[in-house]
């Protein structure tokens, strides 16, 4: 078995938006809409500024993704990682590679200097939970709040 983790491309971004449609299905605060889902793609890839899409595959086909947003905080006094949209699809979860996955993503913030990643986790998902758990994530005292505009 062929596994590569690389920076997604464009011929990427339709496998992507149907991993993020499978992704949106275990999350209670979404509902997939693809050319929402395409178009927020389409804006990183356009932006590394912004973030990077990182892209797993198995033996050539994309099997998973990461979406990894770039923010500035000021406790930290310089840019940090705001991970998202972590996911392996179905078919290949359970054999370590969403570890892999996740890994390679610290390891590239590690050498763009960011000291912190966070990520937000569906708080009935007790397997993704339990996953990032694992990875060494802690549960952090702020709450997320959301308002619509």
């Amino acid at each position: 078995m062929d596994i590569r983790i690389d920076f997604a491309g464009t011929d990427d971004l339709p496998a992507l938006a149907d991993l993020l449609a499978e992704l949106f299905t275990l999350e209670s605060d979404f509902t997939p809409e693809r050319a929402k889902q395409l178009a927020g793609l389409r804006l990183i890839l356009d932006n590394p500024a912004l973030g990077r899409l990182f892209v797993l595959r198995v033996d050539g086909v994309v099997a998973g993704m990461a979406n990894a947003l770039i923010t500035v905080s000021t406790v930290e006094g310089g840019p940090v990682l705001l991970l998202e949209d972590v996911i392996v699809s179905a078919r290949q979860r359970g054999g370590g590679l969403g570890r892999r996955l996740v890994e390679h993503v610290l390891a590239w913030a590690r050498g763009q200097g960011m000291p912190r990643v966070t990520l937000l986790a569906d708080k009935d998902n007790a397997p993704a939970l339990a996953f990032y758990d694992r990875l060494g994530f802690e549960p952090s005292a702020m709450r997320v709040l959301r308002r619509r505009l």
